[in-house]
């Protein structure tokens, strides 16, 4: 991996411009034990941006999502914690895949995104994770 630090851990795009992507953006400087990140939602429709704080146990309980949406399950993740939540329904009301953040804590705002990601998307992702807790678990752990 080098000097590359892993920002990107959720990535799913397609070729109509519609994207929703979770960002890591470093230390959470009000919580050691947490990383600063953001939900990021493009289409040529909407586009949005919400603040989170991953904690190890969000990473770890992602890992289990991407595991059950390899055996061909619909998830959610963060559905019960404070802050916003992410719905993935692999077969959702226009025939492909949607993705769904709901902000009900704060904004109040729910956006229904449909894409269709890559045939490689879930490994994709679990690379992705894989790094992102290579790189960033062991600085939240040594605080």
């Amino acid at each position: 991996m080098g000097d590359i630090v892993p920002r990107e851990r959720i990535s799913l795009t397609d070729d109509e411009g519609n994207s929703v992507t979770v960002n890591v953006l470093g230390r959470d400087p009000r919580w050691s034990a947490g990383l600063d990140a953001e939900i990021v939602v493009g289409t040529p429709f909407v586009s949005g941006r919400i603040d989170l704080v991953l904690s190890t146990s969000k990473l770890e309980s992602w890992a289990d999502v991407l595991n059950r949406l390899d055996a061909g399950e619909d998830v959610a993740w963060m559905e019960w914690d404070r802050g916003p939540s992410i719905w993935i329904q692999l077969s959702g009301e226009r025939d492909c895949p949607e993705v769904v953040v709901e902000d009900e804590s704060g904004s109040m705002v729910t956006v229904r995104v449909p894409l269709v990601p890559p045939d490689d998307w879930i490994a994709d992702h679990q690379r992705r994770l894989h790094q992102v807790m290579a790189h960033w678990v062991p600085m939240l752990s040594a605080s």
